[in-house]
């Protein structure tokens, strides 16, 4: 049975599954693998697992990488940092209303990309010409949302530690307003939002969590008993494990929260 490792391109980029073939790999392992666009220099960071029966076809291994191959990825680099300089350039000339923030330079030089955003289309028929012209090679432009801009740059969060979807996500999870009322959050844009604008991928990990305890609390508005007599629910202290109560004489008091 063949086995496969999860091997990622860019330091924040999606992680991408490939049959190891032959080679025994570990995480930090670097590698040169066949792609539908060619070759491409990568990392493993997945440890071998093995191949079900019923799943496709995975692209493979083709060799270790070489000392070489890390001068020509640092060669594409440079040539990624010239490319950036001079697009901006391009784009002020122009006039354009767009934000590049990235280009991606193909292993074998062949082509390279160019990732922005834009409130809307943007006629880059010129820029594409100019580009061709001085950089003599494939250019594609690839307009992105605000949030795989964060992703491809990266950052720090409001919790103080690297983006979550620069660090371990691979794709990008439905995240709702409503997950934020599931755990007595604040809608507050500001308190709820990610640097990039949109609401926290946080948001998504701790919701199955916050769903699964809420079970066993009573709902605001329910008559519960307490030491104190009884009284209604106003809300949930669940990281707390304790419930806020308001009494028949109108004072407000939190009990622990009581299971069966």
């Amino acid at each position: 049975m063949g086995k496969k490792v999860g091997i990622r391109f860019r330091s924040a980029g999606k992680i991408y599954n490939f049959d190891a073939g032959i080679f025994v790999l570990n995480p930090g392992d670097q590698v040169i693998v066949e792609t539908k666009q060619g070759f491409g220099y990568g990392v493993v960071v997945t440890p071998p697992t093995p191949i079900e029966k019923s799943a496709p076809a995975l692209q493979k291994v083709y060799r270790l990488a070489t000392e070489k191959d890390a001068v020509k990825c640092d060669q594409n680099r440079q040539l990624e940092q010239r490319a950036y300089h001079y697009c901006q350039e391009c784009i002020a000339e122009l006039k354009l209303e767009m934000n590049l923030f990235q280009v991606e330079c193909s292993f074998d030089h062949r082509r390279l990309t160019f990732f922005f955003t834009a409130d809307g289309r943007v006629d880059f028929r010129q820029l594409l010409k100019m580009l061709s012209g001085e950089l003599k090679t494939r250019i594609e432009m690839r307009q992105v949302g605000i949030r795989n801009q964060a992703k491809l740059c990266g950052g720090m969060g409001r919790c103080g530690r690297e983006f979550c979807c620069s660090t371990y996500m691979g794709k990008f999870e439905p995240v709702s307003i409503r997950m934020a009322k599931e755990q007595g959050l604040s809608l507050n844009p500001a308190k709820i939002s990610g640097v990039c604008g949109r609401l926290m991928c946080c948001l998504t990990h701790e919701n199955d969590t916050y769903r699964q305890l809420k079970k066993k609390y009573p709902k605001p508005g329910k008559i519960i008993p307490t030491p104190q007599g009884d009284g209604k629910v106003i809300r949930n202290n669940i990281m707390g494990e304790r419930v806020t109560v308001r009494l028949s004489n109108g004072r407000v008091i939190e009990t622990p929260l009581k299971t069966k």
